[in-house]
């Protein structure tokens, strides 16, 4: 089966001089069925940077040409990097005058103009920008005489876009607008574009909102025929479909979630058995059984590849007639699902497991709050969770597996990085009300555990298989990284053991625990975590580094993760015996594409759900300008130092708003000191500040020191 790979070896290996198309066809002696596959992939090649097309129409490798591609990535100072996708490989400088047209995550050629040596970056110029990220962007109107500009959101868009007057839209000052690029910016040149929509006046909730959610491109509504085939869907579940699944609907089963959780899409059942062990049963809604592969909803649901959870709103991956209805595990309804179960002995490990398509029918839709509330014995004045009473038994044996599974994954030297989430409670109108620290208590963990474990133990079980699968890995972190981490912890007295090469978890592990409660825990944390790779998706197994797991998977989230949705379907072809040679040959493309597009559109959900945050956060704030707060000095930088207030509120306090004295930043030391009084600013130390400013286009807080506690 002829890929993409198999096109680059041949370039990079066997082919010496640029070639034609043609040439390059008959050379790797493909047939003519070939022939419309191999153009397609060739200009995928293209498309991605890995492959140059010359002015004659000749192909060949970018390298030989003293070029190197990929994605570039912009700062908000207005100088980049060309990210290297080769293990090990620095990234590119490129300065902000060499940049040519090119934008944020734009796909270029770079000319080196400086190799890496001796520990230095190597610098380059774009010479070619081949594909762009995006041709729209977002941000605020300013009319002028004759014409208008427009102010981009994204800070590392330093030039405002010229708007000729003839396409405006009818936009006026103030207004939160999205623009069509029509011209690049070039070195001495604004660039240019024409308004398509108008979102509303900035700073308004909706208009702010709706300028993240264009910003990232994420989709604001279904496709009528997306919609018109989820409503075709049958929601009557008929005998043809419960036949052959294993009845579930006799055992006692529920599901936990938040309060406001609509789309549920796990239920438990646990028992123990006479020999001391637990069985455990994990039930996942059958998404699958609705959304055939290649249908309408399934390509939509690729492209979307996640739900997208914005403070006041969630971008769903399916239609609300799914993921709210019929994939929904509501209690007292039969629901098609998906089961693994477990038995899991004293140690946590699972002796026994079997997989099943199957029927459940909840017994009850428990909260995490009335879970924890029982099992913390903390039901004075509670009376609605009496009904519960005959479930106590069920609880407690939910508590002390989870207790083993997570002793289990301690020995084996899984990380837990303690981190406060916020949690940002908003009214209808998407107004903020509060922020508050999300909880984790004990029923959120015992979930956690009962997950953690039926996506181990689903991957290895397809791994043994050797079917091409969707596996979640966390890579080890770079031998460079954790000793340039390990350089800064060594100035707080802290040092990572062991073979830095070898790096086993457990090292960050044991590092984890013993900064735990001291001042510099916020920072140790947030470093660390810097230092290590962002896990993904991937069809090859290469293991979970953060969770010292050999194999692991997403299976538990269909509803809302595309790779959960896509493995049920092997899973379901697996357990009928219908995986031949030639569907393997399919798998391969299949799970190798959903990796690649759910890896992106993770990191873009996160940038939006993250951006959302830090807006509802300013907006929150600007109500309490000159009023005063206690908090912690949680990282220290060149120009400022940011305080975490103890709602996880961060702001910034700048170096030339420190009055009483001229101070040095010590970046080796992470502290402050004063020239003349020798006063000193540590990680951890305590503060009282007064919020000065806040910038809600910005999204930026400003405190200054009132107090200093040291």
């Amino acid at each position: 089966m002829l890929t993409k790979n198999d096109i680059l070896r041949v370039l990079k290996e066997d082919v010496t001089k640029p070639i034609f198309d043609y040439e390059l066809f008959r050379f790797m002696g493909l047939e003519k069925s070939d022939g419309d596959k191999f153009a397609a992939m060739l200009d995928e090649l293209e498309a991605d940077g890995k492959v140059l097309k010359t002015k004659k129409d000749k192909y060949g490798i970018p390298e030989r040409f003293n070029l190197v591609s990929g994605k570039i990535q912009v700062t908000k100072k207005g100088f980049a990097f060309l990210l290297m996708e080769e293990a090990g490989a620095e990234d590119i400088f490129i300065p902000a005058s060499e940049l040519s047209t090119a934008m944020d995550s734009d796909t270029v050629l770079v000319k080196l103009t400086k190799y890496p040596e001796n520990g230095r970056r190597g610098e380059g110029v774009v010479e070619r920008v081949i594909k762009r990220a995006f041709d729209t962007t977002v941000g605020t109107f300013e009319a002028s005489k004759g014409f208008g500009f427009v102010v981009a959101d994204d800070r590392r868009i330093s030039r405002d876009f010229y708007i000729p007057e003839k396409q405006t839209k009818g936009a006026e000052s103030g207004d939160k607008v999205v623009v069509k690029i029509t011209k690049y910016s070039e070195q001495n040149r604004n660039p240019e574009g024409k308004i398509v929509d108008i979102l509303g006046k900035a700073g308004t909730n909706e208009a702010e909102i709706q300028s993240i959610i264009r910003m990232h491109g994420l989709p604001e509504s279904f496709p009528k025929k997306v919609l018109r085939q989820a409503d075709r869907i049958d929601v009557n579940i008929s005998e043809e479909d419960i036949e052959g699944r294993k009845d579930f609907r006799k055992t006692l089963t529920v599901t936990i979630d938040g309060s406001d959780a609509k789309d549920l899409d796990d239920a438990i059942s646990i028992s123990k058995l006479e020999n001391g062990n637990y069985e455990l049963g994990v039930h996942i809604a059958d998404v699958s059984h609705y959304v055939g592969e290649n249908s309408k909803l399934d390509v939509e649901a690729l492209k979307r590849s996640t739900s997208v959870y914005l403070v006041d709103r969630v971008i769903p991956m399916l239609p609300k007639v799914l993921s709210n209805g019929i994939c929904s595990l509501n209690p007292h309804e039969d629901r098609l699902t998906m089961s693994i179960v477990m038995e899991i002995n004293d140690r946590g490990k699972v002796v026994k497991q079997q997989i099943y398509e199957s029927i459940i029918n909840s017994d009850e839709r428990l909260t995490y709050t009335d879970v924890s509330d029982i099992l913390e014995e903390q039901t004075e004045g509670k009376d609605h969770l009496k009904k519960y009473d005959y479930l106590k038994e069920t609880f407690i044996h939910m508590r002390d597996l989870a207790a083993i599974l997570r002793k289990s994954r301690e020995m084996r030297g899984m990380i837990d990085f303690n981190f406060p989430e916020s949690k940002v409670i908003t009214d209808d109108d998407g107004k903020v009300i509060n922020i508050e620290i999300r909880e984790r208590r004990v029923s959120n963990k015992i979930i956690e555990e009962f997950m953690l474990k039926a996506n181990e133990t689903i991957a290895e079980y397809m791994y043994w298989l050797e079917i091409p699968f969707v596996y979640r890995v966390h890579e080890n972190p770079k031998e460079e990284k954790i000793a340039e981490f390990n350089k800064l912890i060594h100035n707080f007295g802290y040092n990572i053991k062991g073979s830095l090469d070898e790096l086993h978890p457990r090292e960050i592990q044991k590092l984890l625990k013993e900064v735990e409660g001291k001042k510099e825990e916020a920072l140790i944390n947030k470093m660390m975590l810097r230092s290590l790779k962002q896990a993904k998706y991937s069809p090859l197994n290469e293991g979970h580094f953060g969770l010292a797991a050999e194999y692991y998977c997403h299976f538990t989230s269909p509803i809302r993760r595309y790779p959960d949705l896509q493995i049920h379907r092997i899973i379901r072809e697996s357990l009928k015996g219908r995986i031949n040679q030639t569907r393997i040959s399919d798998l391969e493309a299949i799970v190798a594409n959903a990796s690649e597009q759910a890896s992106k559109q993770e990191r873009v959900a996160e940038k939006a759900e993250r951006d959302t945050v830090d807006l509802k956060m300013a907006e929150y704030m600007s109500q309490f300008v000159g009023e005063s707060f206690e908090g912690f000095i949680s990282s220290l930088t060149s120009f400022g130092m940011f305080i975490q207030l103890e709602n996880t509120v961060e702001g910034l306090v700048r170096l030339v708003d420190l009055s009483d004295d001229y101070y040095t930043y010590d970046a080796a030391k992470m502290i402050y000191i004063g020239e003349n009084t020798r006063k000193t600013y540590h990680i951890g130390d305590e503060v009282i500040v007064k919020v000065e400013k806040v910038s809600i286009k910005d999204r930026e807080i400003d405190f200054t020191i009132l107090e200093h506690k040291a």
